[in-house]
């Protein structure tokens, strides 16, 4: 049997380079509308479900209050968001996106093909890619 410590026998390996790979074209494309990929992704889950509170924008992107809670303040900043107290319950922040939030929307339309393009893939490929990874994260989830 092969040495299964070789690296090029490793899955984490390549997950971890294609990691890097995507995260490096994602910087790329983000850099023009002034967003990290962590703040994209707190923004499509605004686009798609809209005003949120913090615990469940953080319980859909898998990043605790800690994480959360700066990157939320920095897209304030930007006056893409704001976070306002729940009267009934002061414990809750609620998210909403401004006016310039949904707006940031039409810029953001092209980057899933540009992110296609960059990597040379087609879209069945990304797809086949990404109910992979959706397995492999549902199944360790289960553990």
């Amino acid at each position: 049997m092969d040495d299964l410590l070789k690296l090029d026998k490793q899955l984490c390996f390549s997950v971890y380079v294609l990691h890097r790979e995507i995260m490096q074209q994602y910087r790329a494309i983000l850099e023009e509308i002034d967003l990290t990929y962590p703040q994209y992704i707190t923004m499509m889950a605004l686009w798609e479900n809209g005003e949120q509170t913090v615990n469940q924008l953080g319980e859909k992107l898998f990043l605790d209050n800690g994480t959360l809670t700066p990157l939320l303040k920095r897209l304030e900043g930007k006056s893409l968001l704001t976070r306002t107290r729940s009267k009934a319950d002061e414990r809750v922040v609620k998210i909403r996106l401004t006016d310039q939030g949904v707006e940031l929307k039409e810029k953001a339309n092209c980057i899933p093909m540009q992110i296609f393009e960059a990597l040379k893939l087609d879209y069945s490929d990304m797809q086949q890619l990404k109910m992979l990874a959706d397995k492999i994260v549902t199944n360790a989830g289960k553990s």
